[in-house]
């Protein structure tokens, strides 16, 4: 029988209903602006200061350091831009990443270089691992930011940030992380692992869409992005998004608190159905199993294309995803497969499933029951999948 499985939570999550909650005041009869002198202006600082403070907890920073945005996006163009315009006055162009960065990051950096700055891309090995040594290779005498992800968002491999962040530290260099797939999903202390900077997204921990902050380490320099009102400490301006603040506040301390919890059921969803897909036929596992967010499963399939295994998925009532969702539009291949070291045929074939709260494992037993299925119908139909057994006849 076809039942409705979500497993896209790397794209996006369920807001839940105690955050949905918390938000409604704030989009009714406490609507006032946070940034005015009166009774009601007062009440939605008060929450705004209160979200600040349950976020700051939640990465062991201080409140005065969390900076509200739109979203992950924008705190990785302002992190990246507003370090890039603090370098030039040193005299430095140059910024050090990983070749499977999101393209908040990627693109962000491409833009820098049209500008002149010269930009490092540090390689991943086969397992999707950053290597701290190559980041230390990488640094030179005008290098001004390093900037490597946290969590991959389409292999989950979580990387060696503290090391990083040391290596960081002793050169004198800031450093910033994409956190978006990691808050809320592992613990994070942004003063123990040498953290500069930190974006987040309150989506993605079941939390509102359009709000997001970033962590600036008191001292650190960074020009402003948005200019305007003096909002943010002065640092960001636009009207206080009141009731995405306070819902993200009350997603990041529930995600915090429920998190150990969460991520010994996700790990059985995902090791059960690792085990089980990897017994279908030319199939692969993408990441380090060991260095992996809980919830990520992140396989290729030879002799299929991902859309084609994705409609068939939905049809089943399987919500799923090649990879990220901002590339959704892509007929290119995913560039962080193609980072490991996957060819593009095999990279084609990739399917990324996530989960979060609300999934069981019979979720996973009926996303077994009917995965088999389908790539053994798309394989049916692919003439890339006659080549490949035409090869093995061959060699044989």
């Amino acid at each position: 029988m076809k039942r409705f499985v979500y497993a896209d939570n790397s794209a996006t999550t369920k807001i839940s209903k105690t955050v949905l909650d918390s938000m409604m005041p704030y989009l009714t009869d406490e609507f006032g602006n946070a940034s005015s002198l009166y009774s009601m202006g007062g009440k939605a600082r008060l929450a705004v200061d209160t979200a600040r403070e349950q976020i700051a907890n939640a990465i062991g920073a201080s409140a005065r350091e969390i900076y509200f945005t739109s979203g992950g996006s924008e705190a990785d163009n302002w992190a990246i831009k507003g370090t890039a315009k603090a370098m030039l006055k040193e005299g430095k162009k140059h910024i050090i990443t990983s070749k499977f960065e999101h393209h908040a990051v990627l693109h962000t950096l491409s833009s820098l270089e049209r500008d002149g700055f010269e930009i490092t891309y540090v390689d991943v090995n086969e397992n999707g691992i950053v290597n701290p040594c190559d980041v230390e290779k990488a640094i030179r005498e005008d290098t001004g930011l390093v900037t490597i992800m946290y969590a991959n968002n389409e292999i989950g491999t979580i990387q060696p940030i503290k090391e990083i962040g040391a290596i960081c530290r002793k050169h004198g260099i800031p450093f910033h992380t994409d956190a978006v797939q990691a808050v809320g999903n592992v613990p994070i202390n942004v003063n123990e692992q040498n953290i500069d900077m930190l974006s987040m997204s309150a989506h993605k921990f079941h939390g509102p869409k359009g709000v997001g902050a970033l962590y600036l380490r008191r001292g650190t320099v960074v020009h402003t992005l948005i200019n305007g009102g003096a909002q943010e400490f002065g640092r960001r301006a636009g009207t206080e998004n009141t009731a995405g603040v306070v819902g993200m506040g009350v997603a990041i301390e529930e995600a915090v608190k429920t998190m150990e919890s969460r991520n010994e059921n996700n790990r059985k969803i995902r090791d059960y159905i690792i085990e089980n897909a990897l017994k279908i036929p030319r199939s692969r596992v993408n990441g380090d199993m060991e260095h992996r967010l809980s919830g990520n499963v992140n396989m290729c399939f030879e002799g299929i294309e991902g859309e084609s295994l994705l409609l068939m998925l939905d049809y089943n009532g399987i919500q799923a995803s090649s990879g990220s969702a901002c590339t959704s539009g892509s007929l290119d291949p995913s560039h962080v497969l193609l980072s490991i070291g996957l060819p593009h045929e095999i990279a084609h074939g990739s399917l990324r499933l996530s989960f979060g709260d609300g999934n069981t494992m019979e979720d996973a037993e009926y996303i077994m029951s009917v995965l088999p299925d389908i790539i053994a119908r798309l394989r049916a139909m692919s003439p890339l999948w006659d080549s490949i057994k035409e090869n093995e006849k061959n060699v044989h």
